[in-house]
């Protein structure tokens, strides 16, 4: 996971139009989604914060669903600042430091999935409540990113209710309807930049992969892949013509995790 997130992290000059200014000229970070982006927004009892997550950063579980650094950590490091806050701290008292704030929340989604946490729309309402609360400013916003990593879960819990390949064109339709509603509705409350991220290939994922033994990813769980990030690119490309700006950028993980897979093939025992 470290490694495919650092492979991501090198390319972030060229997703940022302002790169010629050191972070892009960036000075908050929001986060939006699940596992990905999430550092610590899970409750104790989950796993992620259990060894061996953590291992690498920061030595010790955090409730990042990684060994190390998550998209999160990555982005707010080029940016220049501190990885904002989980949201949960601020409800424990913790101090809010004026780097931005995390919402997700891992397993989540666009839609309610598997896990009882806030979707995508109540984490943007818990944002909506941190400005009414002005812990930031409309000049915050401005010089704001929002980081937006969803919908891996909400196919897992579409699949896991009987839903059908067959179907599933029109799923995927309704999911990135609601996902394009969302974010616009993050940029309308002030936020300068909101990044989606496109979803890795879903094929390859351990619980996929496993029931043929890992000899090889899944077709079909690719090609869902496939589809959902060529939708979500035409979607993406509609939003920026509405707003005659960039303002929204699809981040390319699923060819991240696929140059990461091929850099170790010819490791042994490496996959």
């Amino acid at each position: 996971m470290e490694k495919l997130i650092f492979s991501l992290f090198l390319a972030l000059p060229l997703i940022f139009t302002e790169a010629h200014v050191p972070g892009g000229g960036f000075t908050k970070l929001f986060d939006f989604g699940d596992s990905y982006v999430d550092t610590g927004n899970g409750g104790r009892q989950a796993t992620s914060w259990k060894k061996p997550y953590g291992i690498i950063f920061p030595g010790k579980p955090t409730g990042r669903y990684s060994d190390g650094r998550v998209f999160t950590d990555y982005i707010a490091s080029w940016m220049g600042i501190r990885s904002p806050i989980p949201y949960r701290w601020r409800k424990m008292g913790k101090k809010v430091q004026g780097h931005g704030m995390n919402f997700a929340y891992g397993g989540t989604g666009v839609f309610d999935t598997l896990v009882k946490a806030p979707n995508m729309t109540t984490q943007i309402n818990l944002f909506q409540q941190v400005l009414e609360e002005k812990l930031h400013t409309k000049r915050d916003l401005k010089s704001s990113i929002a980081l937006v990593s969803l919908a891996g879960n909400d196919y897992a819990a579409y699949l896991a209710g009987n839903g059908t390949i067959q179907s599933l064109p029109a799923f995927t339709t309704s999911l990135i309807r609601q996902l394009s509603l969302n974010m616009k509705h993050i940029h309308g409350m002030g936020v300068r930049k909101v990044a989606i991220m496109a979803i890795q290939p879903l094929g390859c994922l351990p619980q996929v992969s496993a029931l043929t033994s890992y000899p090889n990813c899944s077709v079909t769980g690719n090609s869902i892949s496939k589809f959902h990030n060529q939708i979500l690119e035409k979607s993406v490309q509609k939003l920026n013509k509405e707003t005659k700006d960039s303002v929204y950028i699809k981040v390319d993980i699923y060819s991240a995790f696929t140059a990461a897979m091929k850099s170790q093939e010819h490791h042994p025992g490496a996959h």
